[in-house]
């Protein structure tokens, strides 16, 4: 099997050159979980004055009001927006004091970095059950990269567990947007329960930076004033703003979604890829090659996501046009049969 690679996450094309340097470009980067269908954002949507001015307090609020009606928080109170899902992380952290936090693993390494740099004794663990005795639980729901779902009931039955002691269920619904309805618990967030949002994965625009985090009005105050003034840039807010109340596109953008990860499996089951799980950004797969297809896709000019402490796994997200599926088919073996 071929040496672990260097892609520590999805996404860099730098470190992906580095290893296929005679690769054609432009790469075809199915490495990522973000819809490859972005949200339209004309920049003549942009005023001059969302560079040159810092973004008002209430074209703020306004913003979280917008999230709490999209993502179902019971009001604006209830939410703050941040620079991305990804910097709340260690924030929402800190909300118990040093202790044992407990991950549903394997999922999202930044979790448990996260955890560890708020000074818990952080571990992921393989059973839902074994996160009621921590202080600090999280759950990525749907699960990275695996598409897991923890039914809602079990997710306030732990919720309820915590609060006993005193602690508290941190659950990412980064891929919420396509989860089946009545998945998330953002009309929760009341309780002992904070959820994350990515705006970016579904929109499409992760480098907008982007996210928000729900919580109960004590505890979104907390976090909202460790973040400080203007930790949302004035475009990401007048992006945020029509984007979220867009819900035609929404509904539009779910279909979309869905009929590409279709095909996305048809290409898959077709090469004889056992497709173990995912959603409809991303799909996994197990294989007993999977190193050494990686490395046939990535000399192709294909990039897709390796995982070191699962060399059987790969995931896939979606290509971004015609030309790009092309080219995934053209690197894909075509074998029979419905395993490898």
């Amino acid at each position: 099997m071929p040496a672990l690679t260097p892609l520590a996450h999805g996404g860099d094309l730098a470190a992906a050159r580095q290893l296929f340097p005679d690769a054609p470009e432009p790469f075809v980067d199915l490495s990522t979980g973000i819809n490859p269908y972005p949200y339209p954002y004309p920049l003549s949507m942009l005023p001059a004055e969302a560079f040159e001015r810092l973004p008002d307090r209430a074209s703020i609020r306004q913003l979280a009001a917008l999230a709490a009606k999209f993502y179902g928080a019971p009001t604006a109170e209830h939410v703050v927006p941040a620079p991305g899902a990804q910097i709340l992380l260690p924030q929402v952290a800190t909300l118990v004091p040093p202790g044992r936090a407990a991950i549903l693993g394997p999922t999202y390494a930044e979790h448990l970095r996260a955890a560890r740099l708020a000074g818990h004794n952080a571990v992921e663990v393989a059973e839902l059950g074994l996160l009621r005795n921590a202080d600090l639980a999280v759950v990525v729901n749907p699960n990275n990269p695996d598409g897991r779902i923890v039914p809602r009931p079990a997710l306030l039955e732990l919720a309820e567990a915590l609060r006993r002691r005193d602690g508290i269920l941190v659950v990412d619904e980064s891929y919420a947007d396509v989860a089946p309805e009545g998945t998330s618990v953002a009309r929760e967030v009341g309780r002992n329960i904070v959820v994350l949002r990515s705006f970016g994965k579904f929109f499409g625009l992760a480098g907008l930076r982007l996210g928000f985090a729900l919580a109960a009005p004590a505890v979104a105050a907390r976090l909202d004033a460790a973040l400080g003034p203007w930790a949302v840039s004035g475009p990401a807010v007048l992006i945020g703003h029509r984007a979220l109340a867009d819900t035609t596109w929404r509904d539009r953008a779910r279909d979309n979604l869905a009929a590409a990860a279709g095909r996305l499996d048809s290409l898959l089951e077709g090469s004889g890829l056992d497709i173990v799980g995912g959603t409809s950004l991303y799909r996994l797969t197990r294989s007993a090659d999977a190193g050494e297809l990686f490395m046939q896709l990535g000399r192709a000019g294909v990039l897709v996501r390796r995982f070191a402490e699962h060399p059987t796994w790969l995931r896939w997200g979606l290509p971004r046009n015609e030309a790009a599926w092309h080219r995934l088919s053209a690197a894909l073996p075509r074998r029979s049969g419905a395993g490898r």
